[in-house]
């Protein structure tokens, strides 16, 4: 019963290609572990389980490692973003876009310009 109230839980985690991934359910607690490639996807999943359980949900354990500690997130770029739109997605506030600018300089020249396919690397703040 517990397993189906955190279903978009396992769900996103398959999305999101968790690695080492366990899921057990043992008197009524379910147990998740896994590893995330990088703190954002860590920080969706824990959204997805407080959406579903509340912020101190008693029924889910879980253990979520990040593989990729020296970023926030890596994203690849799609037609029409731009650094401000893809700061709002990360950090919620677009005018943190240098930030994301300034860890991508080897590949931007300018903060204006993005191309899709680019692979952009957001910095821990």
């Amino acid at each position: 019963m517990v397993k189906a109230k955190y279903q978009g839980v396992l769900d996103l985690g398959e999305k999101l290609n968790i690695q080492n991934g366990d899921v057990s359910e043992t008197n009524g607690v379910l147990t998740v572990k896994g590893t995330a490639a990088t703190q954002y996807e860590k920080n969706l999943l824990w959204d997805e389980i407080k959406a579903a359980g509340g912020e101190n949900p008693s029924d889910i354990v879980a253990d979520i490692k990040v593989e990729d500690t020296s970023v926030f997130a890596r994203h690849t770029v799609k037609s029409g973003e731009t650094l401000g739109g893809i700061a709002k997605q990360y950090y919620g506030n677009a005018s943190k876009y240098n930030a994301i600018f300034e860890a991508n300089t080897n590949i931007l020249k300018n903060p204006d310009v993005i191309h899709p396919d680019q692979e952009l690397v957001i910095p821990n703040l």
